[in-house]
């Protein structure tokens, strides 16, 4: 009797196992692919997951794969972007948190959709199968079929990134093939491709391993075949990798070199907004400006967020600085002003000369949804209690080119905050005559976490993209100069705490003298690789829709 007990028990146990087992490999595939971005660096696990959640998928109808995707696409992000909870606002933080990742997870939901119609349509498989009989029907695929599969389910969850990063003024961060952001011979693909390569490329070479491992299940008296779904993805990956090499390798020489002097004061975000805490933030930031002024640098940088509402006696005393050492400066900082009878208020990046005068303005373009613009402001004023700012702030109309250094020679590209992880806002910020783009930003919401590292990466596929250095300075980490090939060469607190306050002395090279820089393809043609992808994607759609309507269409009655 007891032996009866235990079995029906373990019995049990096993069928619930089994009965959640879908769930847990869904859930298990959003772990690996959320630890694969920074910073876990566990960038081989982006390899993994997207076959992983495919493979869970198998045999489920469109509307149970649905669920299932959104489930992974949850885990994924509220994994990768669980630095939101650390904005110092706890209810708003767990609120943005929760709906941003369920937001992100939509899109994989829609991928996972789309993929179960699509092998249900090309295996024809019936409308209930287990998952082994619809993992045997797959395998049983042709070849150039199996082969089309995975490159059309690549390039579909390719063009679903490239719709995320626009839908609603978009959300570019983490694109899949950020994951990657450190391995430079692979990434170099991006410029021509853009960030979408990457993705394309990781996708299919994951996808491609689970057609490879459905076909070890069938005997066959090649040993070998089972690598018949690997070998072309595989082969693309190794010329890819390989060009990348070549890329780096036959770099053109490096032109004359710029010194900078970069702050990086670690305010805490309470303390930027906070007036009363204006003289201490100033004097933190003066100490900080006389100590990289002694380096005699060309240029003088501060961060975005450094001083947002700057004194006019603040300003000369700074002034007084770089005049006396000869230094352009450049800081991010807020104002407003009247145009036409109505008051605009800017997140601006400001050029002051030696003498103390502001020769050029550039006004962010790219504003951050409730940080700095309200959706619906004025047709519902409600939405201003769900924002911890009082009103929006004023988009730049265009891009700006500030010339800086000895006989204003180099020409810097500014960019504000997340501009950068927009790849197709970065590209109108360079000109073959950029020297480098210039990145300042306040990542003081987030602490020290792992969003910092998330950014940089970001930055590492626009300079890949275009071609040209991006200088990052940041309030309280990273503060470092990325070189055209994506590589690291310069970072604040580099084997310490890169989060202290501190001051970079640096030098970054810029085009040769009298030349234009060698733009990329991917700078010249935009994002055509992931406008293809969305292509193959809305093709797909329209095959997958109207087959549904042929084959539900009755037949005609013969007269």
């Amino acid at each position: 009797m007891k032996r009866d007990f235990s079995s029906t028990l373990s019995n049990l146990h096993k069928s619930i196992l089994f009965r959640w087992m879908r769930e847990l490999v869904a859930v298990g595939s959003g772990v690996l692919a959320g630890c694969a971005f920074p910073l876990s660096e566990w960038s081989g696990l982006a390899w993994v997951a997207p076959g992983m959640l495919l493979a869970a998928s198998l045999g489920l109808t469109p509307k149970q794969s649905f669920r299932l995707g959104w489930l992974a696409g949850w885990v994924q992000f509220a994994i990768s972007l669980r630095w939101l909870l650390l904005i110092p606002f706890p209810s708003g933080a767990v609120a943005g948190w929760l709906a941003l990742s369920a937001y992100c997870g939509l899109f994989s939901a829609l991928w996972l959709w789309l993929a179960t119609r699509w092998i249900r349509n090309l295996a024809s498989l019936p409308e209930t199968c287990s998952w082994v009989q619809a993992a045997d029907l797959v395998s049983r695929q042709p070849w150039g079929r199996r082969l089309t599969l995975w490159l059309v389910l690549a390039a579909s969850a390719t063009g679903l990134e490239v719709i995320r990063g626009r839908f609603l003024s978009g959300f570019p961060w983490n694109f899949y093939g950020i994951s990657q952001w450190q391995n430079a011979p692979l990434i170099q693909i991006a410029s021509v491709t853009g960030i979408f390569g990457v993705t394309f490329l990781v996708y299919w070479v994951s996808l491609a391993l689970l057609g490879a491992l459905l076909q070890v299940r069938r005997s066959s008296e090649n040993r070998f075949g089972w690598t018949a779904d690997l070998r072309i993805p595989l082969v693309v990956l190794l010329v890819v990798v390989g060009w990348g090499f070549r890329r780096i390798m036959t770099a053109p020489p490096e032109g004359p070199a710029t010194t900078l002097g970069l702050v990086q004061p670690s305010i805490p975000q309470t303390l930027i907004w906070d007036d009363a805490a204006n003289p201490e933030r100033f004097a933190k930031v003066f100490a900080l400006t006389e100590t990289a002024l002694a380096g005699r640098p060309e240029v003088l940088i501060w961060p975005e967020g450094s001083l947002p509402d700057i004194t006019e006696a603040q300003f000369r005393a700074v002034t007084g600085l770089t005049q006396k050492a000869g230094a352009d400066w450049i800081f991010g900082t807020g104002y407003g002003r009247e145009v036409e009878g109505r008051r605009e208020h800017y997140n601006a990046a400001l050029l002051v000369d030696p003498s103390g005068r502001v020769v050029d303005r550039y006004h962010k373009r790219r504003l951050v949804i409730f940080g700095e613009f309200i959706p619906f402001e004025y047709t519902l004023p409600i939405m201003k209690w769900l924002t911890p700012i009082g009103s929006s702030f004023t988009p730049g109309k265009e891009a700006k080119a500030f010339r800086v250094g000895s006989g204003t020679n180099t020409v810097v590209s500014p960019v504000i905050c997340f501009e950068d992880m927009f790849p197709e806002t970065t590209r109108d910020h360079v000109t073959p005559e950029t020297d480098f783009l210039l990145e300042l930003t306040n990542n003081g919401w987030f602490g020290e976490s792992s969003a910092h590292w998330q950014h940089s990466a970001g930055a590492v596929f626009r300079a890949v993209e275009n071609g040209v250095p991006v200088v990052r300075c940041a309030n309280n980490g990273l503060t470092c100069w990325i070189d055209e090939f994506g590589r690291t060469r310069d970072l604040l607190g580099k084997g310490g705490n890169v989060y202290a306050p501190g001051v970079l002395l640096t030098r970054v090279p810029g085009r040769l003298e009298g030349q234009p820089r060698p733009l990329t393809w991917y700078h010249r043609q935009g994002d055509v690789f992931g406008g293809l992808c969305v292509v193959v994607m809305m093709g797909m759609v329209i095959w997958d829709i109207s087959g549904r309507r042929r084959a539900v269409r009755p037949n005609p009655v013969p007269l």
